[in-house]
């Protein structure tokens, strides 16, 4: 047994040295994504121009690849110029040295104030640049290093790459790379060396050239002349000898309630620190030999002053505190609260015992006993208002969330018909300076569907944004609602119309909230003229019509100004067999049973046209021109019609709903048409009343011309006649207008049921508002913020004119539209327009900083001014300015004096480029760091 287990223990392990290594098949990666990207050859182009590294396009391609469990990524960076005719150069240009090193050897384009740091180190238009694809990795030890480079020179090697690769080592905050670019004959090598502390001999000029060319070993004596660019950067942080223009809100005022009512419809604008953390001056030394200056440790040439060329760059502060970005902000944090009204400012508390108690529970039944009070002290609005004293009774003056002179003075600016002993009763309820329709403000509140700048809804959202930034938060913005909801109750309760309100129907290109309150203000009005009607006809026994009807019929008089649509007057409406028989509560009319007797309108169904004429006309508003009824000859009037019911875009939507439901079926159909066509039948029986003896053919030429058909003809005698009939579409079977003229009964407009039912409209729009919560008050009153945020941009900006604000203002106006237009955008779209909003405020406020500092305003002479206010401009939009005229210039004596106010000039210098221009690399010292690219055959 032992004898056979001996030839199975003498089997060895046989290795396969042609399989590839993890580094092998690393390098074939990076082969590979050399060869996919064409970076192979010799790939020359057109010499650089000046300043082509910061006015250029950057571009750069990503990919990724893996040396065994650990991820790379390899980025190809480069800049991006108009292509060459390259067909025919390989062969003549193939010994020539690689891009890359005659880019070293360029002094067009030191000191870029805007590129990727190797590219202001040493002057590159193309690398690549592997790194760990991990922000937390880094590759560390020495050895990794060095395989990393190894394995970046076999693929340049291989590929024939001549653009230089790079491998960034240690934490990438070090920003530290070492790299390689070979080419026909020649190697750079990029090596690099970060020191905690300089050595006393290399912070001058003396010592760097010492060490450079130590460096190089270059075998030629004596060496040639060293060309030198050389770059101090001076940095002014301390601005505390000037003051911050922007001047703060009066904090104690505000909580005070010692604020004017136009401060309520003001926006707070600027930022609440200073927007510019530091001012870089940068002094430059373009092209110098050496030997032309001395800088030691005992003397230097090297003055700022004398420099031929300054340049200025400022560093903003990081996401600076804006007024009008926290006042928005904070309102759009209220749209994510979750809290009802009840739960933030506690249930109303009745806890009255006995009477009291009784009195408000009870009451609706008090209405209907009998009792020697006037009916209109039960009011509801009465008992609400009870109700607030007791509430405001139980919770003590100190618990109120807003301070009573603060509620006060809000409510004087919101409604401030208030100020005089009776609300104004006007028809017109807005104010006379509602900006035209053509003008740029009217189409930015239809864009952004807000409400007008001096509408009621407006300067609610003003006020609740003020009272949630400076007057207890979401308690004080639910405390002034509620005060709202019962102003609009009162209101509606005693027939005062609410201003800052256009007339009219809602404006459906509003927000909601808006078209809610119009709503209101047109059962106001409705309410009004009926009661107002009703006392005169009782006074005068005249019967009158609606005021609101006449005028609207009134506006359609004239033979070529006539209703010739089928029914574009009233599109919505209920099916007269449809009302519930609740309304007969709320209808208010003149009815007089024994008058409708005496008209013979009881049977106004079963009577013909010929009982139908003796009737006694009513509801004539004014005669139609030269019209006659076709078969009596009687003049043609036009009647008093009610007005169609207005509607707000939430009701439209439902009724479209309910319409859609019904189906395409027959009967689905005709039962649409017939809630269709509520407002024809109104007009056709107001028509009746107004004309009696009429036909369907008279409401047809009155009410729509191009439905009835007149043609000449010769009649028996000869002679030429005009003979008319209805359109062919009005002689369909069970044509809906037939069916309506047959079911209408001769009644006035003002006996007929209301169309629009105001006291149930606006208990609705009441009981609306009533349960909006904060976040949902919030939803509908941030277009209006939005708006008057842009509308304050606007104008803080033309005191300024920016043009890169200008550009951003219509971009941000452009975005705005397309998200606030539809209903429920999402939150975070809307925090980029508040972004936008935030950022814009900034750039605003850095301009008037910079204005501030360098005195722009104190300039004596126009044309110093203007240049200084163009130099500040471009600080703004461009990443370095260069000073005119240096140090002697106007702005530049402004900078000087502000480093010698400061006391602080650091004198450091930031970069000093040394260039040899008779070898191929140029080394380069910057930020106290030392880099050596050196080059071998």
């Amino acid at each position: 047994m032992a004898a056979d287990s001996e030839p199975e223990s003498e089997v060895f392990e046989i290795t396969d040295f042609t399989t590839a290594s993890e580094w092998e098949r690393f390098i074939s990666k990076v082969e590979e994504v050399l060869n996919d990207w064409k970076l192979i050859g010799n790939s020359l182009g057109k010499p650089l121009e000046k300043g082509v590294f910061t006015s250029g396009t950057w571009e750069e391609k990503s990919d990724e690849i893996s040396f065994a469990d650990f991820k790379f990524s390899v980025t190809h960076h480069y800049l991006v110029q108009e292509s060459t005719d390259k067909e025919g150069k390989d062969e003549v240009l193939e010994d020539v040295i690689p891009q890359a090193m005659q880019d070293l050897l360029c002094m067009n384009n030191d000191f870029p104030p805007r590129a990727h740091c190797l590219v202001r180190w040493y002057g590159l238009r193309e690398f690549v640049v592997i790194a760990p694809a991990a922000n937390s990795d880094a590759v560390l030890s020495e050895s990794k290093c060095n395989l990393l480079l190894s394995s970046v020179s076999i693929a340049l090697g291989n590929t024939g790459c001549q653009v230089p690769l790079f491998v960034q080592i240690h934490h990438k905050w070090r920003r530290m790379y070492v790299g390689e670019c070979q080419g026909p004959g020649v190697r750079t090598d990029f090596e690099m060396v970060h020191l905690r502390k300089v050595p006393n001999q290399y912070t001058h000029l003396s010592g760097l050239l010492d060490i450079f060319k130590s460096k190089i070993g270059c075998p030629l004596t004596p060496l040639p002349p060293v060309s030198i660019a050389i770059r101090f950067t001076y940095v002014l942080q301390d601005w505390q000898q000037y003051f911050w223009p922007q001047q703060p809100p009066d904090i104690d005022a505000l909580v005070g309630g010692e604020v004017g009512g136009l401060e309520f419809g003001k926006l707070p604008f600027g930022a609440c620190e200073d927007p510019i953390s530091e001012l870089h001056l940068a002094t430059t030394w373009p092209h110098l030999t050496e030997g032309i200056i001395v800088d030691n440790d005992v003397y230097s040439d090297l003055d700022p002053i004398q420099a031929p060329h300054w340049s200025v760059r400022v560093r903003k502060a990081d996401n600076p505190q804006c007024l009008l970005g926290d006042f928005v902000t904070e309102f759009f944090k209220i749209c994510r609260r979750k809290e009802s009204t009840d739960e933030i400012l506690g249930r109303s508390t009745f806890e009255e015992e006995g009477r009291e108690i009784a009195d408000i529970t009870h009451a609706l039944s008090k209405l209907t006993e009998p009792a020697p009070v006037p009916i209109h002290k039960l009011s509801v609005s009465n008992m609400v208002h009870t109700a607030k004293k007791k509430i405001r009774k139980h919770r003590g003056v100190e618990e109120s969330p807003l301070n009573n002179d603060v509620l006060n003075t809000i409510l004087l600016f919101l409604f401030p018909d208030a100020a005089s002993e009776k609300p104004l009763d006007g028809t017109s309820s807005t104010d006379n300076n509602n900006p035209p329709s053509e003008s740029e403000e009217y189409n930015l509140y239809n864009q952004f569907k807000s409400a007008p700048s001096d509408s009621l809804t407006y300067k609610l959202a003003l006020c609740l944004c003020m009272i949630n930034l400076y007057h207890g938060g979401l308690k004080g913005v639910a405390h002034l609602w509620q005060e709202f909801v019962l102003e609009m109750r009162f209101r509606w309760e005693n027939n005062f119309l609410i201003p800052g309100l256009a007339s009219g129907p809602p404006d459906l290109r509003c927000c909601l909230l808006h078209q809610k309150l119009q709503m209101l203000n047109c059962c106001i009005e409705r309410k009004k003229a009926r009661d107002e009607g009703r006392k005169t006809n009782t006074s005068d026994n005249v019967t009158n019509t609606y005021p609101g009807d006449a005028g609207k019929a009134g506006d359609q008089l004239g033979p070529d100004n006539l209703k010739d649509t089928d029914k574009e007057k009233g599109e919505v409406g209920k099916s007269w067999d449809s009302w519930s028989d609740s309304e007969e509560e709320f209808f208010e009319c003149l009815s007089d049973t024994e008058e409708l007797k005496g008209n013979g309108q009881e049977g106004g169904k079963k009577g013909g046209p010929k009982e139908m004429a003796n009737l006694k006309p009513e509801g004539r508003l004014i005669q139609h021109g030269k019209l006659t009824l076709l078969h009596n000859g009687e003049p043609l009037y036009i009647p008093v019609t009610q007005e169609p019911a207005p509607m707000t875009e939430d009701l439209l939507e439902e009724q479209s709903e309910v319409l859609a439901k019904l189906g395409t079926s027959a009967e689905g159909a005709h039962l649409r048409a017939r809630m269709q066509s509520a407002c024809l039948l109104s007009d056709m029986e107001s028509f009746k009343a107004a004309n009696p003896g009429c036909f369907l053919e008279d409401f047809v030429r009155w009410y729509s011309p191009r439905d009835y058909i007149e043609e000449e003809t010769i009649d028996e005698k000869g002679n030429m006649v005009l003979k008319g009939e209805l359109s062919a579409r009005m002689k369909i079977p069970s044509n809906m207008w037939v069916e309506a003229w047959e079911t209408a009964k001769p009644i006035p407009a003002r006996r007929q049921r209301r169309l629009f039912d105001d006291t149930r409209e606006a208990e609705k729009v009441l009981h609306y508002l009533a349960v909006q919560k904060p976040a949902d008050l919030a939803r509908h009153l941030l277009p209006c913020v939005i708006h008057a945020a842009v509308l304050k941009v606007k104008e803080e900006e033309s005191l300024e004119n920016i043009s890169s604000v200008k550009k951003i203002i219509k971009q941000m106006i452009s975005h705005s539209s397309k998200v606030l237009h539809f209903p429920n955008p999402e939150d975070k779209k809307l925090e980029e327009i508040i972004h936008q909003i935030t950022n814009v405020e900034a750039i605003i406020a850095r301009a008037r900083s910079l204005k501030a500092k360098f005195g722009t305003e104190r300039c004596e002479q126009e044309e110093e001014k203007e240049d200084l206010e163009r130099f500040v401009s471009c600080l703004l939009e461009q990443p370095e300015v260069l000073v005119i005229g240096a140090g002697r210039g106007h702005a530049g004596r402004i900078i000087h004096k502000l480093f010698v106010n400061a006391q602080r000039v650091c004198e450091i210098p930031y970069y000093c480029i040394i260039v040899i221009q008779t070898l191929l690399s140029r080394p380069l010292l910057g930020e106290m760091l030392f880099r050596f690219p050196h080059m071998a055959d």
